[in-house]
């Protein structure tokens, strides 16, 4: 049970322990408070594969003190952008924008929770139900209380259900990705390379291995195999046969307009709020600035309340652009038409700069 509303240190729910959520837990910690972590799996952990780090979440992490993502991670080289036959139409230069660190999710993972102390319990195989709030608490499954819930489960959050049960939700991209980690030796920057409807990129991490991703335009629950890219230029064919194991995911991201991210004294975090596809690279970041930005306005709050409402003030707006560009910029790598292919592989040729779209 949390402590009794208005005595002793304020307590928080987190629901969902995936990046976002060990991130708040974290940043709440840090204000003071005693957290208790709800994560439905059997145990704690992060899955998938590698994840690109930007400035700005780094600089999260470390206000929250979380130590060693520069040296645990690589900076990813200045990479270009081909042709499945591997002609280049950006070619592999420095094109003078800062980069992403790349670190495995798990690793960045395992760097955040190695922060929680004493005041963050975890509780694993616990799913949320019901959530009830009153001006005072939030209890969850009618039997947890504590003086804020912050819902940081998933796309298809129960918790963000509950406070708008209108809202449309998922809504499908028309395309699934495949991800793999690779053990290969490779001489290359890395990229991306676009084709009708398909996508592959990869980067290397620190322990020397790639991680590697595809997309390809294809119905909702459809199961595949990345067979497409097998005929795809050097070292695409590598990166795939060298992968143990290869997760394929259909790619789903939030319906705009975006619900407030604030409902009293329940808040949505990172997926649960504003879940984007991955063509920005940048939905994990999201998670974590977010974090930064609950931990920031909740410091020294009196009215927990009127510091959400800013928070959905401040993170909505910032993260609707977000949703929108990567939602565009997914449309653009997965077209098939031939014509609009020309014009836009014309265009980056031109500009020269495609990792410029995945900034700030």
């Amino acid at each position: 049970m949390g402590a009794a509303m208005g005595t002793g240190p304020k307590t928080a729910i987190v629901a969902g322990a995936g990046i976002g959520g060990v991130a708040a837990a974290v940043a709440l910690q840090r204000c003071g408070w005693r957290v208790t972590v709800l994560e439905r799996a059997p145990e704690l952990g992060e899955v998938g594969a590698g994840i690109s780090v930007w400035a700005p979440a780094v600089a999260v992490l470390e206000e929250l003190g979380v130590k060693g993502v520069e040296q645990s991670s690589v900076p990813s080289k200045p990479a270009g952008m081909r042709k499945p036959d591997g002609r280049w139409v950006v070619g592999a230069t420095d094109l003078g924008v800062e980069m992403p660190v790349m670190i495995h999710r798990a690793q960045l993972h395992d760097l955040i929770t190695a922060q929680f102390g004493p005041a963050v319990t975890v509780r694993t195989g616990y799913d949320v139900t019901a959530v009830d709030q009153d001006a005072d608490g939030v209890t969850v499954n009618g039997e947890l209380r504590a003086d804020l819930l912050v819902a940081a489960d998933g796309i298809r959050s129960v918790i963000r259900g509950t406070l708008y049960p209108q809202y449309a939700g998922p809504r499908y991209s028309g395309f699934t990705a495949y991800r793999g980690i690779a053990a290969v030796n490779l001489d290359d920057g890395g990229g991306e390379t676009w084709g009708p409807g398909q996508l592959f990129g990869f980067a290397r991490l620190i322990d020397g291995r790639y991680y590697w991703y595809g997309t390809a335009n294809q119905p909702a629950g459809t199961t595949s195999e990345p067979a497409v890219f097998e005929t795809w230029h050097d070292p695409i064919p590598r990166l795939i046969s060298g992968s143990e194991k290869i997760l394929q995911n259909d790619i789903y991201d939030l319906t705009l307009p975006l619900v407030p991210f604030a409902s009293g004294r329940v808040v949505l975090l990172g997926d649960a709020a504003h879940a984007m596809t991955p063509n920005l690279g940048r939905g994990a970041c999201s998670a974590i600035e977010d974090a930064g930005a609950l931990g920031r306005l909740l410091q020294g709050a009196t009215d927990v309340p009127a510091a959400l409402a800013a928070y959905d003030r401040e993170r909505r707006p910032a993260t609707t652009k977000l949703v929108k560009r990567s939602r565009s910029l997914g449309r653009l790598a997965q077209t098939e038409n031939p014509a609009v292919r020309a014009v836009r592989d014309g265009a980056f040729a031109l500009g020269g700069k495609l990792v410029a779209l995945r900034r700030r």
